[in-house]
């Protein structure tokens, strides 16, 4: 394979061409579709071609033929000779030196083939000498240079197609002074500090400067909140410029560098950063030895960030603590020159991990890494129930219950609770193990004690370990008995066709203390079993029956309940309801409308034999899409209303009874508009007082009412 190459004229060409195949391919070689021999410069050994000093005349397209008797293969590549005159990209070339440094003047001309270079100083050519000496890639190189240096130098260019000159004007400067100050300094967290950069250079060259920590040049943009740049300050022959540091923290400290840099030299200087601050974490904790109570822990010192470390501290977590809690240490405290202490007063069986803190006068460190975790050893239980308390149940039951003791403090494996009691005023205890570390209540029956008989009762733990501690005694009564009397004084009234309101007094005192009243209600002629039953929420000694059949006698009884059971009934005392309410509704409204009020008329309802007597009735007056509804009552059967605004109106009249409200008239639909009064196509206008004047007509419509 060969590729494409581009070459100066005079430099040697050099291809190999291979190929693979059985038999050996042999090579032949084309340009521009001719072949080629080896001859004159050119050369061509076992598929490789050589062109020595290669001219304009060699370029073409060049390809290699490989071959045998079972077919060819072939590679193709151009090759392009360059030739041009030698050119200088930049001239005059500006070149501003240090005094006393080495000075580098470089000669790159463009040119095909290279030319020949040669160096002069005004019209005298230089010669090389132990300062003065032109470099193998025609570079001139001053060593030492000094002020009678400066001046023009010019280096030309020269091949067989022309030459070119380039200058290059020198000036040797005085060597910049660059002054960091301070070159040390000290300071604690969150203070401030400025650091001063001041350059000594040559009056006529500008100075940047450049910020750099620990080598790497400052971001003030991202870390604005912590450096700031002070601007240049530019006297005759010295520029200064300062870099603040505010709210130093502990990754401020390192070094701290200035970089000057002018035309003609660079100068870098560095000042060192020292931050006192709170300790470093401590390295890792190692628990040593652990019993049921204590911990011996060993740490190795953290950094002391250049204040020494004064106190250690000494933190545990387990699954039952809110995160890290400080734990109490032998010795306490525990001094900067320790690395080892122990942790007291652990609870016993618990998973523990521990850290450490470290303190110095400027404040409290970082903590270290956490120990591993490790589990105290088994104690005897060390902390008895609370709030054990106890009452209800069913009869001859005494009910005992407690709060549970957390894991935390059971202490051991196998931990459950001793339940001890007895009849108050007896000696001996009877005692009960409950297995189960989560119960909270334990009961005990015996049908021999009447109901709310008082113990003593005193509960307390035990583990694989031993018996842990109990209560302090308590007196709980055993479990009441259901209540021995019924209910006294009961009344019933009615005050609808469908509603009875019930009354009654509690009984008397006594062990079976009333939890709430069960009534029961049948109708006459009916069986009680068949009756109907409701409870009161709470102990109210009052209750309204419902949905109950009109002009029916109802037998009603009144018993007390509790969580034991139900006492006795109370006697039956009955009660009818009222007749039922009319069933016909009101019929033939008319109205008629005068400004902003309504006269509304009815015909009289009649009650039928079974039905109450109308004492009244009822208007509702309610405007669509408002919420707020007008009633009217009246006993006569008809009624002035007001229209409080225009809009859509609808009216309905119930009639009243003492067994209730009576069925719904139709709807009345009043429709009102600006500049519009009107009749009910239910009256004509010979119905209407003479004496009004009509100014507009209103449209009613008839819409029977589903429900109010």
């Amino acid at each position: 394979m060969i590729n494409d190459t581009q070459m100066d004229s005079g430099e040697k060409l050099q291809w190999e061409c291979k190929a693979m195949g059985r038999p050996r391919p042999t090579y032949h070689w084309l340009r521009n579709g001719l072949p080629l021999t080896s001859q004159g410069r050119m050369e061509i050994v076992n598929g490789e071609l050589i062109i020595h000093r290669v001219q304009q005349t060699d370029s073409g397209m060049y390809q290699c033929v490989a071959g045998n008797k079972y077919g060819s293969i072939n590679s193709n590549a151009e090759l392009k000779i360059l030739a041009s005159a030698p050119v200088f990209v930049h001239n005059p070339v500006r070149v501003i030196a240090t005094l006393g440094k080495d000075i580098l003047l470089e000669c790159k001309p463009k040119a095909s083939p290279k030319p020949r270079i040669t160096w002069k100083r005004g019209d005298r050519r230089i010669q090389q000498s132990r300062r003065i000496m032109l470099l193998r890639n025609n570079t001139l190189r001053i060593v030492n240079s000094s002020r009678a240096d400066e001046g023009n130098y010019v280096c030309r260019a020269e091949n067989e197609l022309g030459s070119a000159e380039m200058t290059a004007v020198l000036w040797v400067k005085e060597a910049m002074r660059v002054e960091l100050s301070p070159i040390r300094v000290e300071v604690t967290v969150g203070e401030s500090v400025v650091l001063s950069c001041k350059a000594a250079h040559d009056t006529s060259l500008d100075v940047a400067f450049q910020w750099f920590f620990n080598q790497r040049p400052i971001n003030f943009q991202q870390d604005g909140n912590h450096f700031e740049y002070i601007q240049t300050v530019r006297a005759r022959q010295s520029s200064t410029v300062d870099l603040m540091i505010r709210s130093i923290l502990l990754k401020h400290a390192g070094k701290y560098g200035c970089r000057a840099q002018t035309s003609a030299d660079t100068v870098f200087t560095e000042s060192e950063l020292l931050v006192r601050g709170p300790p470093g974490p401590p390295g890792v904790v190692i628990v040593e030895e652990i019993t049921d109570i204590t911990a011996t822990l060993s740490w190795t010192c953290g950094l002391d960030n250049h204040s020494p470390i004064s106190t250690y501290n000494i933190q545990a977590r387990s699954p039952f603590s809110l995160g890290w809690q400080t734990v109490k240490t032998d010795p306490d405290p525990v001094t900067g020159d320790m690395e080892s202490a122990m942790a007291v007063e652990l609870n016993p069986w618990v998973e523990y991990e521990f850290r450490v803190v470290a303190s110095n006068a400027i404040g409290t460190g970082d903590p270290s890494a956490p120990s591993r975790g490790v589990r105290s050893k088994e104690a005897v239980p060390k902390v008895a129930p609370s709030n054990v308390s106890g009452g209800n149940g069913r009869r001859h039951e005494l009910v005992i219950s407690w709060e549970p003791i957390s894991e935390e403090f059971q202490n051991g494996e196998g931990f459950g609770y001793i339940v001890a009691f007895r009849a108050n005023g007896t000696r001996g205890w009877k005692e009960r193990m409950v297995t189960s570390a989560d119960s909270t209540t334990y009961k005990y029956r015996d049908e021999t004690f009447p109901p709310l008989t008082p113990f003593e009762v005193k509960v307390g733990v035990y583990n694989n370990k031993g018996d842990g501690p109990f209560s302090k005694e308590v007196i709980i009564r055993s479990a009441e008995g259901e209540p021995r009397e019924a209910p006294s004084d009961v009344k019933a009234y009615s005050f609808s066709s469908s509603e009875i309101r019930v009354t009654w007094k509690p009984p008397n005192p006594g062990p079976g203390r009333p939890r709430g009243y069960e009534l029961s209600y049948w109708k006459d002629m009916e069986q009680e079993d068949l009756g109907k039953k409701q409870r009161t929420l709470k102990n109210e000694t009052s209750m309204v029956l419902t949905g109950l059949e009109g002009n029916s006698l109802y037998l009603i009884t009144v018993k007390a309940f509790n969580s034991i059971g139900e006492g006795p009934a109370t006697a039956a005392v009955t009660v009818n309801t009222r007749r039922a309410p009319p069933a016909q509704p009101p019929t033939n409204l008319m109205w008629i409308q005068e400004g902003n009020n309504v006269t509304l008329n009815w015909d009289p309802v009649k009650a039928k034999d079974n039905e109450s007597d109308v004492i009244g009735y009822m208007v509702l007056l309610k405007q669509e899409g408002k919420g707020h509804n007008q009633v009217t009552r009246t006993i006569n059967p008809s009624t002035m209303l007001s229209l409080p605004e225009g809009g859509t109106y609808i009216i309905e009249v119930r009639a009243l009874s003492e067994g209730g409200e009576g069925a719904v008239s139709s709807q009345v639909r009043i429709v009102t508009s600006s500049g519009v009064r009107a009749k009910s196509n239910q009256c004509s206008v010979h119905c209407m007082p003479q004496s009004l004047t009509w100014t507009a007509l209103l449209l009613v419509l008839l819409v029977p009412l589903a429900s109010w």
